[in-house]
């Protein structure tokens, strides 16, 4: 494995000792690839995703929108479907990204759809 891949996997562990979802209060889990972000409302107690949304499955006209935009989109969707299955406050697990660009939006997108985190 290389550099770069080691110091996101330790990121990631560090974050992950300290972050925990409960059943009350779950973590909203983001993986950013090269093309497409998902997330992910997971109760760790259980071992259960609450909750899935990705950009993997957009309509064709979303697909000319920037990256940026569509985390967007994926945090007031994920934020919609959240609030659905009654879930209100979650705790934020970045996953080992920088909390910059695409993550950013994601998690605003998120608070602006009512999500507390």
């Amino acid at each position: 494995m290389d550099n770069k891949k080691v110091m996101k996997k330790r990121r990631h562990m560090r974050i992950r000792v300290k972050v925990s979802g409960t059943k009350d209060k779950p973590r909203l889990s983001i993986f950013r690839s090269n093309k497409y972000i998902y997330a992910q409302v997971i109760d760790d107690n259980a071992g259960t995703t609450l909750v899935a949304v990705s950009d993997f499955k957009l309509q064709k006209s979303d697909k000319k929108k920037t990256k940026t935009e569509r985390a967007g989109e994926v945090g007031s969707l994920i934020a919609k479907t959240a609030k659905d299955k009654k879930i209100k406050t979650v705790v934020f697990d970045r996953g080992g990204f920088r909390y910059t660009g695409r993550i950013a939006a994601l998690a605003k997108s998120a608070r602006e759809g009512g999500l507390i985190f």
